[in-house]
């Protein structure tokens, strides 16, 4: 008799075999159904300096090579170094770039959020218009909304965008008013049977933004509001009406953390850039995560580091 692969396992496809095969009844245990399997890519910084298109180039070789691929992939933002202050010369290199290198990296789905080092604040004065703030990436990446649902399997999956841009300079991260109300009517409009996974490219809960610097250096802890969202608890108070949010899946920190509060299990997954193509940041190095998400809602994660060395 053959032995079942991984996927099979997970799936639930042979549970009841492999149970009885280990000389228990089928009926005496549960084995979780597998909906999906995705990868979590955040934080790319890709550049053509520093190596970083070959490093980006690496990280989609290791995830392709994995025995058991994702479903889809989701990009969390900052995807390219920075085009917030760069001239449009600068920014049309990082996108061609990005562009270039996913083409040839991976030819599984990919669903992309945004981060604010892809927000462009038209470097030339003004020049191109049309493509300023998120316009431009969202004409490369093809999205048709900074934030958006979708479902697949048996899962909801819901994309933000964290970056609110400051008229004293700067960015706050923080969704809106019309980006909250959508995101508590979009909860209300998905079946409470479906199981709820939001991305954001900023946390919106994390322990990992507090060692992000030095935060405690007047004698209080002062995570600075770009750091996390200012409206976590705006948002977590959403969240308690909805009980099938399972997940929140993040980056910008460049650093990896799980918190679970209030039934929610929230992840910062660090960096595939680890510390801007320069080595790890702090203690954690090049990497990207997978997760597998059950028909139960529940989720099991891995933070993967691709073996990238810079220099």
């Amino acid at each position: 008799m053959r032995t079942p692969t991984r996927r099979e396992v997970l799936s639930g496809g042979l549970a009841a075999g492999v149970v009885a095969l280990a000389g228990v009844p089928a009926t005496a245990q549960t084995v979780r159904a597998r909906s999906l399997r995705i990868a979590h890519l955040t934080d790319i910084h890709v550049q053509p300096e520093k190596r970083g298109g070959e490093g980006m180039a690496a990280c989609l070789k290791h995830l392709m090579a994995q025995e058991d691929t994702p479903d889809f992939v989701f990009t969390g933002g900052d995807l390219v170094m920075d085009v917030w202050s760069a001239d449009k010369e600068r920014a049309k290199v990082q996108w061609d770039l990005f562009g270039k290198v996913l083409a040839d990296g991976t030819d599984l789905p990919v669903h992309h959020c945004l981060g604010n080092h892809d927000y462009w604040n038209g470097g030339d004065k003004g020049a191109q218009a049309d493509k300023f703030g998120y316009a431009w990436a969202m004409e490369e990446l093809k999205m048709p909304k900074p934030f958006y649902s979708f479902d697949e399997g048996a899962w909801h999956f819901i994309v933000l965008e964290s970056t609110q841009p400051q008229p004293s300079g700067g960015y706050k991260a923080r969704l809106g008013e019309e980006q909250l109300n959508w995101l508590a009517a979009d909860l209300e409009s998905t079946s409470k049977d479906r199981p709820v996974l939001v991305l954001s490219h900023i946390p919106i809960l994390a322990a990992c933004a507090y060692f992000d610097g030095d935060n405690e250096k007047e004698d209080n802890w002062n995570v600075p509001g770009a750091w996390m969202h200012v409206d976590a608890r705006q948002i977590k108070d959403v969240f308690r009406r909805h009980p099938n949010v399972k997940v929140c899946i993040s980056g910008h920190i460049h650093l990896a953390d799980e918190v679970d509060y209030l039934g929610v299990k929230y992840l910062c997954n660090g960096a595939v850039c680890g510390g801007w193509w320069g080595g790890n940041y702090q203690e954690f190095g090049p990497a990207y995560a997978l997760l597998d998400l059950f028909e139960d809602g529940t989720v099991s994660s891995q933070l993967i580091e691709y073996g990238w060395e810079a220099g």
